[in-house]
């Protein structure tokens, strides 16, 4: 389904709309206080969470991208457009994402829910009166959809639904077109990569013999790391292995509560083709939005002197709507 997204003047490239979202998206997000989790495994979670209105105010769990925070300003703009409209807030943090490297070996991947879900019950537990949300951005966005998928009709019923921005949903398509030839590809590769390479760097010296370390400082692509670390730190046999097991397009089948995504066609990174759109016409839970233009997670209108960001609108409209959420803030 293709939706009506006007870009702003000047950032009309995907490119343009990718940057200028992350460069110069308003930092600002609701007051917020960090709270850690400890876990039964021996790790934690840090979490950012914003009150509601109220103590029964519905909650939305938001996942930030790859190497994010819950402090991404993608994250922070959509908790302050829920917060206005009604909703309490909990932005994750992936493990070594808060600032604070983890105690375990394993660490977070596109495929990895049990964290989001932990965080789940817990809201639940903790007010079981409130109706609960998740969204996700990219990788996190791929989080949340193969959550909702895997779980279908044995959510807890206080689970509203959820929705994703720029998700990968073929991580092996991503990988290949993140991988491939050029300049602006290298530029995009590489800002994730000096993240990646030194979190793996710190486990290799925390965990002596889990990694390679020479191979691991030779790494330049994605692949190469997901072979390197992803794979084998978290169980799968391969690189392959973990795409297939974890991109989240073979999981739209199992949704089973509202679920809202939103994709753009000339997303840099996530190919057109990949985007599951007959999947996403089969089941009648789920709705794709695609747009021509928008890049990934980027959807900037307005103007670049006064940006608005369209998909968080969207995003935070149907999350309030399928909540149930009945006032904002003043």
């Amino acid at each position: 389904m293709t939706a009506s997204f006007e870009p702003a003047p000047l950032l009309r490239h995907p490119d343009a709309q990718t940057i200028f979202a992350n460069l110069w998206r308003p930092r600002p997000g609701p007051p917020v206080n960090r709270v850690r989790w400890e876990l039964d495994d021996g790790d934690f979670l840090d979490l950012d969470r914003a009150a509601g209105p109220g103590p029964d105010a519905p909650v939305a769990v938001l996942c930030h991208g790859l190497e994010g925070s819950s402090t991404a300003p993608y994250v922070r703009g959509l908790a302050r457009a829920l917060v206005a409209r009604g909703l309490a807030v909990v932005a994750l943090n992936f493990r070594t994402c808060s600032g604070v490297p983890n105690r375990l070996p394993r660490s977070y991947h596109s495929g990895e829910t049990t964290d989001l879900g932990e965080v789940v019950r817990r809201l639940v537990v903790e007010r079981p009166s409130r109706a609960v949300v998740v969204a996700g951005f990219s990788l996190g966005g791929n989080v949340v959809t193969k959550w909702l998928g895997e779980h279908g009709e044995g959510l807890a019923p206080q689970v509203r639904g959820g929705a994703a921005i720029s998700v990968p949903f073929d991580l092996g398509a991503c990988q290949r077109r993140v991988d491939g030839p050029g300049r602006i590809m290298w530029i995009y590769r590489e800002r994730f990569m000096r993240r990646l390479r030194r979190k793996a760097a710190l486990k290799a010296r925390q965990f002596p013999g889990l990694l390679d370390a020479a191979a691991l400082a030779r790494a330049t692509t994605f692949g190469e790391y997901d072979e390197l670390v992803t794979a084998p730190t978290h169980g799968f046999a391969s690189r392959d292995d973990y795409y297939r097991r974890s991109s989240a397009g073979r999981f739209l089948a199992g949704i089973r509560r509202p679920y809202l995504a939103v994709s753009a066609a000339d997303d840099p990174l996530v190919p057109a083709e990949s985007l599951p759109v007959a999947a996403a016409e089969a089941n009648p839970a789920v709705r794709l939005l695609v747009t021509p233009h928008g890049g990934h997670t980027g959807f900037v209108d307005g103007t670049p002197l006064r940006p608005g960001f369209w998909a968080e609108r969207i995003v935070a409209d149907f999350l309030a709507g399928i909540a149930g959420a009945t006032s904002g803030r003043p």
